[in-house]
């Protein structure tokens, strides 16, 4: 995962700086009760402004002829509560994108001007570039498209439009319909829906996909992301999410967005303090404050208003919409945050004592080594000359796990520390199972005996199935315990609440495959050389999960 701008990362690269002063030219909006009537110029607040200048940041290397490649995000996403300002600023940035100086053109010398007039606009608008500032220039025939899943979604960012084309000198060069406008050059602006298959497959010079943390699978909105990047790839276009915060148990396109290792994606998310309860009408108002920050036209005794009734049947919501924060619903299996909580990053060295649990896949999920100390400190283990985490995505190995890649991440385990005992789940993994079970123990009850009999270490094989009635205890002792007693993990993302969607049988089993409690005397612990204190810790957790 790739951390996302906060609102402090600084602002020293090259960047289309006409795009913000054009958009304030040529869009005007009317304030809804204000005391000004008459329609105004609109001014970026600095949160913004902000991700603007960082959309149209350019790559040092551009050169004249590049389109997408010249910049140097792909796509962007922006998270912000609710009614902050979202929908007028992407409309702005729509109508840019539309006829505006958006694509790179060149670098300027010194006395380089953009002049609306040789772009077809009467409004006499002239930018002045400085020397070594990027140029702009519009698209020669734009394909743009407004996305959400329903046309009133649309509307967050369609209205808007239509108000600012027919407030100014915009109306000159578009023509306003019901579901799309009409640009220059038969360019046009289309209003796409779920339910607007026959759109998808168009190519598109610029997307915008508004409300992404509530598109799932399950409305279709999945693929109809994925349709338009294609179409967008084909063009050397751009896109740009916006969304509140989401629900991390539905793995929606914004957390898929979030989540995504990739570093040409722009993220703007700017999240509260951690330590603000949001059900603490106190520091509720601070993590409002906090999160609208900028935003001038909030009223932040309106949104306590809304976000207390809210409050009391959907906290999980009201969190998520005014607080920013991704918060799982009421269906959670375990709650983010008492995870998170539980974080508390420590060194291991090497020849520590320790378990291991393996859980692996193939083609269509993630396989990954987890790792406990004797204490019950839980981490995921780094391998190789790069110290790379032993969690592997297929995607990020062309559709498959390598195997070999994971068998020496394996057997590196037992070079660098003390295991006294593997976990294994051995669908897809026999092979190399009974590899790892030859070489540091033995098959038959999983237990590998030394000449003396004092150790009780080797590799163990889980069963891929078990009885209905141990499928569930394991990982429910381990979800009250992360709620009600300390635990210590060091807050990798490889072992994440599984979210509810998967079921809460498959969730469990998954946890338990790696999580399984010991046998009694299985820690490793040396008969006649362990303190009393030591025999008495691992008899108290036989049967049990291992936590702290």
């Amino acid at each position: 995962m790739v951390a996302a701008d906060d609102g402090t990362w600084p602002l020293d690269f090259p960047t289309l700086f006409v795009v913000p002063d054009w958009i304030a030219a040529h869009c005007r909006l009317q304030s809804v009760g204000g005391l000004v009537t008459e329609p105004q110029p609109f001014e970026m607040y600095d949160w913004q402004l902000r991700a603007t200048a960082s959309f149209y940041r350019v790559r040092p290397t551009a050169t004249v002829g590049q389109l997408s490649t010249a910049f140097h995000y792909r796509r962007a996403q922006v998270v912000a509560p609710q009614k902050s300002g979202k929908g007028p600023w992407t409309a702005g940035i729509v109508a840019a994108e539309a006829v505006g100086p958006v694509l790179f053109g060149g670098w300027a010398q010194g006395g380089e001007r953009y002049e609306c007039r040789k772009h077809g606009c009467g409004c006499g608008w002239v930018y002045e570039y400085e020397p070594g500032e990027p140029l702009g220039r519009p698209w020669t025939t734009p394909l743009l498209q407004i996305t959400a899943t329903s046309e009133d979604q649309t509307d967050n960012v369609y209205r808007p439009l239509q108000a600012m084309i027919r407030n100014g000198p915009l109306s000159e060069l578009m023509r306003v319909g019901e579901q799309f406008i009409r640009l220059p050059n038969d360019g046009r602006i289309d209003v796409v829906t779920s339910s607007a298959q026959s759109r998808l497959g168009n190519p598109v010079t610029f997307v915008v996909q508004d409300e992404t943390g509530i598109w799932t699978e399950t409305n279709k909105m999945t693929k109809v992301a994925t349709t338009q990047r294609r179409g967008l790839a084909g063009m050397s276009g751009r896109s740009m999410e916006t969304t509140n915060g989401w629900d991390p148990s539905e793995s929606s396109v914004a957390q898929k967005t979030a989540e995504s290792s990739s570093k040409d994606i722009y993220r703007y998310h700017r999240l509260p303090p951690k330590g603000l309860s949001y059900t603490n009408k106190a520091e509720r108002r601070r993590i409002h404050a906090y999160v609208y920050e900028g935003s001038h036209h909030i009223d932040l005794d309106a949104i306590e208003g809304e976000a207390a009734e809210l409050l009391e049947k959907e906290p999980a919501e009201a969190e998520r919409f005014y607080g920013n924060r991704i918060v799982a619903g009421m269906g959670a299996w375990i709650q983010q945050d008492r995870w998170d909580a539980r974080k508390d990053v420590q060194k291991v060295p090497d020849g520590t004592r320790i378990v291991i649990g393996f859980d692996g896949s193939d083609v269509d999920d993630w396989t990954g080594i987890r790792a406990e100390t004797l204490d019950g400190y839980q981490f995921t283990p780094v391998y190789g000359p790069d110290r790379l985490p032993t969690v592997w995505n297929p995607a990020d190995w062309e559709g498959q796990v390598p195997r070999l890649e994971v068998d020496t991440a394996f057997r590196e385990m037992f070079a660098r520390f003390d295991v006294v005992r593997a976990y294994c789940d051995p669908p897809y993994w026999t092979s190399e199972v009974a590899a790892w079970q030859a070489a540091f123990g033995e098959a038959g009850d999983g237990v590998a005996h030394d000449a003396g009999g004092a150790d009780a270490r080797g590799v163990r094989v889980a069963p891929h199935r078990r009885a209905e009635g141990r499928d569930h205890l394991p990982a429910r002792r381990v979800r009250d315990n992360v709620h009600a007693r300390p635990q210590c993990q060091e807050g990798s993302p490889a072992v994440e609440p599984v979210r509810a969607q998967e079921g809460q049988r498959a969730a469990e089993d998954r946890l338990d495959r790696l999580l399984r409690p010991l046998p009694r005397g299985g820690v490793g612990c040396r008969r006649g050389r362990t303190s009393q204190a030591s025999e008495e810790r691992a008899n108290d957790r036989d049967g049990e999960e291992v936590t702290r």
